[in-house]
């Protein structure tokens, strides 16, 4: 299904019945990344998913965005498919949109779940040296060349070792549909210039805060500090996930169902 949304169309799909909850991708990834996610939560929930701006089946207009336009494409897909509200999950970059739209709609968002993601501004703390370098180069990568020299820097080195098919796995999905070098270049300027820092206290629902303690791209200090600013948090640690902490633990998406259920 599709819908328009700021000049552009996004790509949306849904699964499950009861109540909504509506899953942002992060950085340069579509719907797919939520493959083994959304069977998991579809048991209990109504399940939305969608391709950002610049990714997957969705358009690919000119960046850079912005985070309030990333907002507003999330708005325009919980409208299309019917819902007032939601339970709003975000990873990464998604993670980030999901803070702006409780800041901006807070009417809508029941509960946040925020995964591998950080507030921004002065206090985040920035990856190492080397990955930074990575996340610069990606954009300039072929598509199927960036994916694969991703993986180092995306998954636990336990995954790496002991469950190489997991990641075998994920790497069928995310060929699906590559990045679109501009779509990420785009997207990458909107996570920048995220910052709620000084805003954190007026997110009022409650949120459960979910990070990999391997995770290099958003260093697990960055959670932490997230779930002890916000009013109404609990924060889960997974240990030895990364960045994609759905394909290095498991247990992931289960915790995420439960806290749903209340």
């Amino acid at each position: 299904m599709v819908v328009e949304s700021d000049g552009t169309t996004l790509y949306w799909e849904t699964a499950g019945s009861g109540e909504p909850v509506l899953l942002v991708m992060g950085l340069g990834m579509p719907a797919t990344g939520w493959w083994r996610t959304i069977p998991v939560l579809a048991r209990r929930f109504r399940v939305i998913a969608f391709d950002n701006r610049g990714c997957g089946r969705s358009g690919r207009p000119r960046g850079p965005y912005s985070l309030a336009q990333l907002v507003g494409d999330a708005l325009a897909v919980l409208d299309a498919a019917g819902e007032q509200s939601a339970h709003v999950y975000g990873i990464s970059l998604g993670g980030m949109v999901a803070q702006e739209l409780a800041l901006r709609a807070p009417s809508r968002v029941r509960s946040l779940v925020l995964g591998a993601t950080t507030a921004g501004g002065a206090e985040h703390e920035l990856p190492d040296d080397e990955t930074v370098g990575f996340l610069r180069r990606r954009g300039s990568m072929p598509p199927e060349e960036g994916v694969w020299a991703s993986i180092p820097y995306m998954y636990g080195p336990a995954t790496l070792e002991q469950a190489p098919a997991r990641v075998a796995e994920d790497l069928e999905q995310r060929l699906r549909f590559t990045p679109d070098r501009d779509g990420y270049l785009a997207q990458l300027a909107a996570a920048w210039t995220h910052d709620t820092s000084a805003r954190l206290e007026e997110i009022g629902m409650r949120t459960l805060v979910l990070h990999g303690n391997a995770d290099r791209i958003v260093p697990i200090a960055n959670g932490r500090r997230l779930a002890e600013r916000l009013p109404d948090a609990r924060f889960h640690e997974l240990d030895g996930a990364g960045h994609l902490y759905m394909t290095d633990a498991p247990d992931a998406d289960q915790i995420v169902l439960r806290f749903l259920r209340g």
